[in-house]
């Protein structure tokens, strides 16, 4: 791995930094302060807004030091959010790349629409940045392997944004402590209830948002004109519909699927790994009851009650952000220890921060948000498609050479995949 000497100072001065403030301290002293984190924020929609007001600006730790967004009127609203709790000057820009060049961000928080996730991330990493980034991480099975190898080769500390493993009470990490356990004896099928496959965008042309460079939003994406669904005017309240369509993202299906997909994996321990097949629903029309099978037989299935469902040999287990709930009720009441026991953390994007000190691996690293987006597409590509057909998960291929034209698409000129 190459670093630049002035990066390895600093990555070295936060770990120290992070090692005296856990130091034991002498009766009456206080804990130095601890070196900041230097963040900048790529993408201010709602959650980029949410993420940044709630765990970064005002945090002891963390300076929030650049913000980016294509829309003039967010990322002005992002500055004075933040140069009033901090106090500084913070850098507005519309371009990832400023951010990303400028030697005051050790770290970047990545919100942007899916379909710019892959490109950001390979810049992040050359540029020695260590990453938070969305799910679902990738739009394409092969942005899912080289978003792994970048961040690899640079070794940046890498956090999907796959928060049930660290939020929500802690129901997700004690429903796959229980499924791995073996509480419901041998698992044979999960099912995921969320949302429908994407459809292409057919959205009618409108006039353009002022001060919002259309353009650039639209980055690898096919040129199509304008329209407020893709991109809200303004500094707005809620979630985008560009989630489903297929130019910029996976739909509901990848949208909540990446989360519930992400316990099923982390519960049946593929966390470095995936399904072996793909079988699509005997109705050619239906758009719930594509399967995923592993190699252990084990099938996962799109469809049923929100969330995630396991049903074993001996039991079943159901959980959502809201309940979780087991039968026999009992299966719940056990409290895992040693080998068994999963991580719990403070939170997710608090996890990352002290990964960068401490130069550790946060809970949901680049690989297990890459695959987790892996299941998503290869449940997009069942319904599109229609076929069935055998998966390589460790070399990212199917078996049916003529599929492999689907790990991909073709960007629009000027967009294709960065070198890393």
């Amino acid at each position: 791995m190459y670093a630049s000497p002035l990066l390895m100072d600093r990555r070295t001065l936060l770990a120290a930094g992070a090692s005296l403030a856990a130091a034991p301290l002498a009766s009456g002293l206080a804990a130095p302060p601890m070196e900041p984190v230097r963040v900048g924020v790529i993408g201010i929609g709602i959650r980029g807004r949410n993420l940044m007001n709630r765990t970064l600006i005002g945090k002891e730790g963390v300076l929030v030091t650049a913000v980016c967004d294509v829309d003039l009127n967010r990322r002005l609203d992002a500055k004075r959010r933040v140069d009033e709790v901090h106090g500084l000057d913070c850098v507005a820009t519309d371009r990832h790349e400023e951010v990303l060049s400028r030697d005051d961000v050790d770290a970047v928080l990545i919100a942007t629409p899916d379909h710019w996730h892959t490109h950001q991330i390979i810049d992040a990493c050359v540029a020695g940045k260590d990453v938070y980034c969305e799910k679902p991480l990738t739009l394409t099975l092969r942005e899912s392997q080289v978003v792994i190898a970048a961040a690899r080769k640079h070794g940046v500390v890498f956090q999907t944004g796959s928060q049930q493993r660290t939020e929500f009470g802690q129901r997700f990490v004690r429903a796959a402590e229980a499924v791995r356990a073996g509480r419901i004896g041998k698992v044979m099928t999960v099912h995921v209830g969320v949302g429908d496959s994407p459809v292409w965008c057919d959205l009618p042309g409108e006039a353009p948002e002022p001060g919002l460079d259309w353009d650039r939003w639209l980055g690898p994406a096919p040129e199509r004109a304008y329209n407020e669904i893709l991109s809200p005017r303004g500094v707005h309240g809620h979630y985008p519909q560009w989630r489903s369509y297929r130019e910029y993202a996976g739909g509901g299906l990848a949208d909540m699927g990446a989360h519930h997909f992400d316990i099923a994996q982390w519960a049946l321990g593929m966390d470095r790994s995936g399904p072996v097949r793909v079988v699509p629903p005997s109705d050619p029309t239906a758009m719930r009851g594509a399967t995923l099978v592993y190699g252990d037989g084990v099938r996962l299935v799109h469809g049923g009650p929100s969330g995630a469902t396991f049903i074993g040999e001996k039991g079943v287990i159901a959980v959502d952000r809201g309940r979780i709930s087991s039968v026999p009720d009992g299966v719940l009441e056990w409290e895992a220890e040693g080998d068994e026991r999963l991580p719990r953390h403070d939170g997710h994007v608090a996890d990352w921060l002290q990964c960068i000190r401490d130069r550790s691996t946060p809970v949901c690293d680049v690989e297990v948000g890459a695959r987790s987006a892996a299941i998503c597409h290869l449940m997009n590509i069942a319904y599109w498609h229609r076929k069935e057909l055998t998966w390589d998960p460790e070399a990212w291929r199917f078996e049916e050479e003529g599929a492999n034209a689907w790990v991909d698409y073709t960007r629009r000129k000027g967009y294709g995949l960065p070198a890393y």
